[in-house]
């Protein structure tokens, strides 16, 4: 039986040091026609031979062109169910004068003279795609070369790193196939799909869970590729509630692998533009150990309250939780390090504080921030699909909610782009009245009695009693369901969110 040779180069004779990148340049890109050829044959003499290279497989992996489109025309008639051989695709060669390059009609019987055997067709397929790879490898090495001797002045060092990573991390996680047209069986297929798993999942939530009982119910959890925007003006919460609903993500996740005996299969990113790793670690230990942020940054704290957050803080290390504080993060590296946290450790959700801050990608340069935000928000639904996770992505809003006598957010005070709201799948705002009304406590010097501002004082701390640890998360916009306001207990001191209960209260 004859051998299929691995892709090679042609030989390099020995050179000076000087003349080594031009002996490099000479080589042939890594190929393989023999294999090419032995692989049609294969497939022409027995159609099953395609099912074994099917799945990863593409006409752009062929060295030959003339070969990749053989095999295109070859799977096309495949997937229609009808036979193809060499009679049957003869006439549609001869109609296309696809072979003529190649030498006519005779070079299909060169390539059933090439067939090995049928058999090895999987391993004809995977010397093409291996030598495909190395020719993209090499591709992106030159691109890499040519630009760091300023073939893009516009990229400095550190972007040039980013983007030829991502090139890299593209190429080992998407193969290079570009998305196309899915039949509306396939897709019918994963909505079926989809819908079993909710049937025998128990309880509300048939995604990833928030933390946060109400929104669950609201919204049936975190969806895989949904993007979902979380708005707020300052000192609302925003940061707290995102860090809530990750850790609540995170430990949904430790739970169900402990409960297998396996490892997390996923993960939680967040990436934290605006504080450190240290404080948000900070925070969500404050939250857990119920020992104040503040009191723990001053150390006025206690020997029980120490050892408690001792406990609580080995016990989080076990979270499947990451956190990347790079500040002005661009949005191409951002794409590149949930791909690999994707690769490495599984990835489950992407919580992103906040977009605002964030960079377009690397070589982009957008004539305005309205035009650089649309591209930000598209670059995240666009992770949000490819990984097949949610993204919560925090946002600031514009000062004209200040100037409204009911400051509740609202679609339009969001802040620099409408495309904000048009990317997103759903758009949230976390609203606390308690902050504001507590701004507009009665001061004695505004009245000019006592007893006026005695009833200003005792109207105002009734208002307060009413809305004291209380928020709101108003779900202005949801794609796959109801909008409406969902009603949140915070607690100020460990700045935590949960459940509020309405019955009792």
């Amino acid at each position: 039986m004859n051998m299929i040779e691995s892709p090679t180069s042609s030989p390099v004779s020995e050179t000076s040091p000087k003349d080594g990148l031009g002996a490099l340049l000479r080589r042939s890109p890594p190929a393989s026609q023999a294999a090419e050829q032995a692989l049609l044959g294969a497939i022409l003499t027995n159609n099953k031979a395609y099912e074994r290279v099917s799945d990863f497989l593409e006409p752009s992996h062929f060295s030959d062109e003339v070969n990749g489109r053989i095999y295109e025309a070859v799977a096309r008639r495949i997937e229609r169910g009808q036979l193809a051989d060499p009679v049957t695709m003869r006439a549609e060669f001869e109609h296309t004068g696809l072979l003529n390059a190649a030498g006519g009609p005779a070079y299909l019987a060169r390539l059933l003279t090439a067939m090995v055997g049928i058999v090895n067709a999987g391993d004809y397929g995977r010397v093409i795609h291996d030598a495909w790879v190395r020719r993209q490898l090499i591709d992106i090495g030159e691109n890499v070369v040519n630009n760091a001797f300023g073939a893009r002045p516009d990229l400095d060092g550190v972007d040039q790193i980013a983007a030829s990573e991502e090139a890299l991390f593209k190429l080992a996680t998407d193969k290079g196939q570009e998305g196309g047209f899915v039949s509306f069986g396939k897709a019918l297929t994963g909505a079926i799909d989809v819908a079993e798993k909710a049937f025998h999942r128990s309880g509300d939530v048939v995604g990833l869970t928030s933390g946060l009982r109400d929104f669950d119910k609201r919204t049936g959890g975190l969806h895989p590729s949904d993007l979902i925007i979380l708005a707020g003006r300052p000192a609302m919460g925003k940061t707290a509630l995102a860090t809530k609903v990750a850790f609540s993500a995170a430990r949904a996740l430790l739970r169900d692998a402990e409960d297998e005996g396996v490892p997390p299969k996923g993960a939680v990113a967040i990436f934290s533009l605006e504080m450190s790793s240290e404080q948000l670690a900070t925070r969500i230990l404050s939250e857990q150990a119920e020992v104040s942020g503040e009191r723990i940054r001053r150390g006025d704290i206690g020997q029980k309250e120490f050892d408690r957050f001792v406990r609580v803080s080995r016990e989080l290390q076990r979270l499947p939780l990451h956190i990347d504080d790079t500040p002005a993060i661009s949005l191409s590296a951002m794409r590149t390090r949930c791909r690999r946290l994707a690769r490495t450790k599984g990835l489950s959700l992407v919580v992103v504080d906040y977009l605002q801050l964030m960079r377009p990608a690397i070589g982009t340069k957008p004539d305005n921030r309205v035009l650089e935000i649309s591209m930000i928000t598209q670059g995240l639904k666009a992770i949000a699909k490819e990984l097949s996770v949610p993204v919560i992505a925090l946002s600031q809003l514009s000062r004209q909610v200040e100037s409204r006598e009911d400051k509740r957010p609202m679609l339009s005070d969001l802040r620099e782009s409408g495309s904000i709201e048009q990317d997103a799948d759903a758009v949230m705002f976390v609203y606390r009245d308690e902050y504001y009304l507590q701004q507009r406590m009665p001061k004695e010097s505004a009245y000019d009695s006592t007893d006026k501002f005695q009833i200003a004082t005792e109207e105002w701390q009734r208002k307060m009693a009413l809305v004291h640890n209380k928020a709101e998360l108003i779900l202005e916009k949801q794609r796959h369901g109801p909008t409406g306001t969902i009603h949140l207990y915070f607690e100020g001191e460990f700045t935590r969110f949960n459940d509020l209960d309405m019955i009792h209260e």
